[in-house]
């Protein structure tokens, strides 16, 4: 009597895993390199083994370089390392020479001599190393309810209300108008305070509850308590003085500690960013979860990909733009002419007198540029965010970023980009948005506006513009391999 349900249940079970198949295959197919899996699938042991490595060295990057100077500071330091020199105007690029340039402490310029002349065109790849955070107002310090709070401004698209009851770091400079610069960094070491914007509890937010998401924490609310008094003053002649404020407290302790007064804050550029430390997620460690890794992942994977170039056929100049996440027309932005600039002075120092503005513009015409920047990857718990066959997904390489409308970069550009990743064995997929339901903005515009051809890359990312994004090690990889093939393809 039961043989009917047995069967029955054998053949649903059948179709069943009939319809599943059918749909993970369908899901399968968004990777466009023909293995049309995750490459942690197709990946090999040595591949593997290599990704995690790298992964380790990218927390250490990600845990160091915070800002855009610190960015630039640790870049320096390790290009050194690599055998990169300060390069100044008027020294000639020759094949296989190494050097840096830096804009202002802000943005940085790799410059590897290629084999062809400068005058025939270069590779340029592009990434930018702000993160969205928040920024202290000129006039910060205030009190209220007994507490010392900075007032801030942020940078970049963020979710306010990310950004409460997590421990911020204070990082970045100060200047003073004798020429003197005070370097902070206070929250990053174990030892250090951190700082926090505090919450409302459940039980007493009742009146902010009716409030739209993006509104549950205005933008003027995002201030962290930074003291707390009232504080007794300094004990004179034996005798302590009278109590005073949170406020005053922190004015005398900016002093003495740091030697900064309150109008010196006017000239500073300080930062409050996340104080977490990158970590692994998930038992397998493949990922990654750390702030900044938009867009800093991709500098990172330039920065790998430059050190192990030795003589690339046209010169390559891996540059790493300020301020793409808001604010691009100042002079260490991806607006600025900082990077045409630089590629006419090495054309200069290469010609010499015969050096005229055409062959400027030939050489950017003749030059290939790479403009990369992550993206958000489809997200386990709300994938209807995406339109899942032309989506990212984490672990399936780089993304091409095909976004239609007037963005894309031409149809023989993008297959001579397909052929070098093909060559180098990099796996690819491609990424468009959902039709007119989402968006964003590259460095590529900015390329391309002075007729240069240019591609979009990018890698994805889960929670990109939050304080703490997840990345994959092996699109980490992918990443560092594509620009080297990018930059090494003839």
């Amino acid at each position: 009597m039961r043989r009917p349900f047995i069967l029955t249940a054998l053949i649903a079970s059948a179709l069943a895993a009939t319809v599943t198949n059918s749909v993970l295959s369908a899901q399968d197919n968004t990777c466009n390199q023909g293995t049309c899996t995750s490459h942690w699938v197709a990946a090999n042991t040595a591949e593997k083994a290599n990704a995690a490595k790298l992964g380790e060295s990218y927390k250490t990057f990600l845990h160091e370089a915070r800002t855009e100077l610190l960015t630039v500071t640790a870049m320096i330091r390790d290009a050194k390392a690599a055998g990169f020199k300060p390069w100044t105007p008027g020294t000639r690029v020759r094949a296989g020479d190494r050097y840096y340039r830096s804009n202002r402490g802000r943005a940085l310029t790799l410059i590897i001599g290629g084999k062809a002349p400068i005058k025939t065109g270069v590779r340029i790849v592009a990434s930018h190393i702000d993160s969205p955070r928040l920024e202290l107002k000129g006039r910060p310090l205030y009190g209220k309810s007994g507490f010392a709070l900075f007032q801030t401004n942020y940078h970049g698209g963020i979710k306010t209300y990310q950004w409460t009851n997590i421990p911020l770091a204070i990082v970045g400079r100060v200047d003073k108008k004798d020429g003197t610069r005070i370097d902070v960094n206070i929250g990053l070491q174990e030892s250090d305070p951190i700082f926090m914007i505090p919450d409302l509890a459940p039980h007493v937010d009742g009146a902010f509850r009716n409030r739209k998401q993006r509104d549950v924490i205005a933008h003027e609310e995002l201030d962290p308590i930074i003291a707390s008094g009232p504080h007794a003053a300094q004990v004179v002649g034996g005798k302590a003085g009278a109590k005073y404020s949170a406020g005053d407290w922190i004015l005398d302790h900016l002093k003495d500690t740091y030697g900064i007064g309150s109008a010196d804050l006017v000239s500073a550029e300080l930062s409050l960013v996340p104080a977490m430390k990158p970590r692994d997620m998930g038992f397998d460690r493949r990922l990654i979860a750390a702030y900044g890794q938009d867009d800093r992942l991709s500098a990172f994977a330039s920065f790998k990909a430059a050190a192990m170039l030795e003589t690339p056929p046209q010169t390559a100049v891996i540059t790493f733009a300020d301020n793409e996440e808001g604010g691009n027309v100042n002079v260490t932005g991806a607006s600025s002419t900082y990077l045409t600039d630089l590629i006419g002075e090495l054309l200069y120092a290469e010609v010499g007198d015969k050096y005229r503005q055409p062959l400027l513009t030939r050489a950017l015409r003749a030059s290939k540029a790479l403009s990369i920047d992550v993206n958000g990857g489809i997200n386990p718990i709300s994938p209807a965010a995406w339109e899942a066959g032309n989506a990212p997904r984490l672990g399936f390489g780089i993304n091409i970023k095909l976004y239609g409308r007037g963005f894309d970069a031409n149809s023989e550009y993008i297959a001579w980009t397909r052929a070098a990743l093909d060559g180098a064995g990099v796996p690819w997929q491609t990424t468009t948005y959902k039709v007119g339901r989402a968006g964003g903005g590259t460095l590529g515009r900015e390329l391309a506006r002075y007729n240069i051809d240019t591609i979009d890359f990018g890698v994805p990312v889960l929670s990109i513009h939050t304080p703490y994004a997840v990345s994959d090690k092996m699109d980490v990889m992918a990443l560092r391999n594509g620009v080297k093939a990018f930059i090494e393809h003839p």
